[in-house]
């Protein structure tokens, strides 16, 4: 991530050597926006090779970051993380409970994990989105061992705050849109939805995957510095935003490109591991666009943070906030429609249940709010007496609301 923290070379090989590593070289990272990041190489690395990765937390107090070590040690073995290294106790009568994996720099916390292999994807495909999918249902399920939850995740960010200092310089367009996203989302029934810890920021870009001859394989999960209790549907409608999206360059105009068919793939993968409820099926459009919105303001909110604090410089990377804006508007879109659409359930009795045939009976059975909720009482439905001897004869169709459906005329002849 950016570099805002400089180190000198002294400094890096005491610290490392606090983690038991032999330090040559420190190489900054300069991808993300939060906090100090650098590779580095031992001397027992070859040129061009680094073993470790160094990270100074700019934000994050010493006691969350010690909370992520063991959430990533949880993970060790069931996913590809990179679980932080110990430090090296000079008291030998120290168990493996008084481990510490954290050391302290102007109160802020330093941590040293290995590399993983792999490179970040700079597209995704359909089989990628499967796999993250899997990949993150199992963290919601093995994160489910670490009770109560709220102990072990970092206090979500009060984005409500931002929204409230951001929305007075927001045209009163993008203020509206904001506020109807907002307004949805605490409309849904957030109590029952199933919740735990989640990563909350599982970009492409916080992935490594082994990429050769067309075929791909996640070999790591990176940054749990934004591990919280939260419903597991955000967490799902985060990652879905950024794999199911083609973010275009400066020179193909920035644009912004949902694909609903990665994401059909992300929640096929999702649910090999965990199944969703109805309740989380029914609220994630919503959670589409407020998972947009929150980072909308999150990019809003670096830019605040940067600005106030005058940090400048080659070495700070922000990214555009008008890309969130315009994915939460394209999901609001179809949130919108949703709201103004109807789904009718029908049933035609065609003679032998060919649809070949003459209707000889019809029923209107239902008026539902969502095609799920049509499915779901068609499914009741074609094992009831009559109906399962005529299985084809259901139909849904979808009805926007405040239209003529038929617009013109008609006769017998």
């Amino acid at each position: 991530m950016s570099v805002y923290t400089q180190l000198t070379d002294d400094q890096f090989a005491a610290f490392c050597q606090s983690f038991g590593v032999s330090f040559a070289r420190a190489i900054p990272i300069t991808q993300g926006i939060k906090n100090s990041n650098w590779f580095i190489q031992t001397t027992d690395d070859v040129d061009g090779e680094h073993s470790y990765v160094f990270t100074l937390f700019e934000e994050r107090p010493p006691a969350d970051i010690e909370k992520m070590a063991v959430i990533l040690n949880q993970l060790n073995g069931k996913l590809p993380v990179a679980a932080p290294l110990a430090v090296i106790e000079l008291d030998a009568a120290k168990t493996d409970n008084d481990k510490r994996y954290v050391i302290h720099y102007e109160d802020k916390a330093i941590t040293l994990v290995p590399c993983l292999a792999g490179t970040h994807p700079e597209h995704t495909t359909q089989a990628m989105c499967h796999e993250i999918g899997a990949a993150l249902a199992l963290l919601h399920e093995t994160l489910q061992a670490l009770q109560p939850s709220e102990q072990y995740g970092v206090p979500l960010y009060p984005w409500a705050d931002v929204r409230d200092r951001e929305r007075q310089f927001m045209p009163s367009d993008e203020a509206k849109l904001m506020s109807d996203i907002w307004r949805a989302y605490t409309d849904l029934p957030l109590a029952t939805l199933p919740k735990g810890l989640c990563h909350l920021d599982m970009f492409a870009d916080n992935t490594l995957w082994h990429l050769q001859k067309g075929e791909s394989r996640l070999t790591g999960l990176l940054d749990f510095t934004e591990v919280s209790s939260e419903h597991y549907v955000m967490d799902i409608a985060i990652t879905i935003n950024d794999f199911c999206t083609t973010w275009g360059d400066a020179e193909q105009g920035e644009s912004v490109n949902f694909d609903r068919s990665k994401m059909a793939a992300f929640l096929q993968g999702y649910e090999s591991k965990r199944l969703l409820g109805d309740d989380e099926k029914r609220a994630l459009p919503v959670m589409l666009a407020k998972a947009a919105v929150i980072f909308w303001l999150l990019r809003l909110n670096v830019i605040h943070y940067n600005r106030t604090e005058g940090r400048t410089g080659d070495n700070i990377m922000v990214k555009n906030p008008d890309l969130m804006k315009r994915l939460a508007a394209y999901h609001w879109s179809h949130v919108e429609k949703a709201q103004n659409t109807v789904f009718v359930l029908e049933h035609a009795l065609y003679k032998d249940d060919d649809k070949n045939n003459d209707v000889e009976d019809y029923k209107l059975i239902g008026v539902f709010a969502t095609e799920q909720q049509a499915q779901t009482a068609m499914s009741q439905l074609k094992m009831q007496p009559g109906f399962k001897d005529y299985p084809n004869g259901f139909h849904i169709d979808a009805y926007p609301l405040g239209q003529i459906n038929w617009s013109q005329g008609f006769n017998f002849y």
